[in-house]
């Protein structure tokens, strides 16, 4: 897809995320996250590259963003702070945990 030189690791992360490009509210995936930035898929034509976009991630706002490069549904954010890597991890775990709880309930229901 994209070879750009990255600062910080990605790490999966599967989240629904709110956020706002141009005063618009959209909804996204979030696909992966690091301290730098972020790749999401919304829907075709819901940022241009250049658009500033900010967002929540899992109850957490995120630095503000620049779209950096679209592909059809999928973008990248370039964050303009940075996300703290402790707050990355947290995020991950809520996941984690998640998906824990989701399996234990699973086997309940068998």
């Amino acid at each position: 897809m994209h070879s750009i030189s990255r600062a910080a690791q990605r790490r999966s992360l599967s989240l629904m995320i709110r956020g706002r490009v141009k005063s618009r509210p959209v909804y996204c995936d979030l696909i992966d996250i690091s301290e730098g930035g972020c790749k999401v898929r919304g829907s075709a034509g819901f940022a241009s590259v250049g658009d500033r976009m900010t967002m929540k991630v899992g109850g957490v706002n995120a630095p503000l963003g620049r779209v950096a490069w679209v592909d059809g549904k999928f973008a990248g954010i370039s964050f303009e702070g940075e996300m703290h890597a402790a707050v990355i991890d947290h995020l991950i775990q809520q996941q984690d945990q998640k998906f824990a709880d989701d399996a234990v309930e699973d086997r309940r229901r068998l």
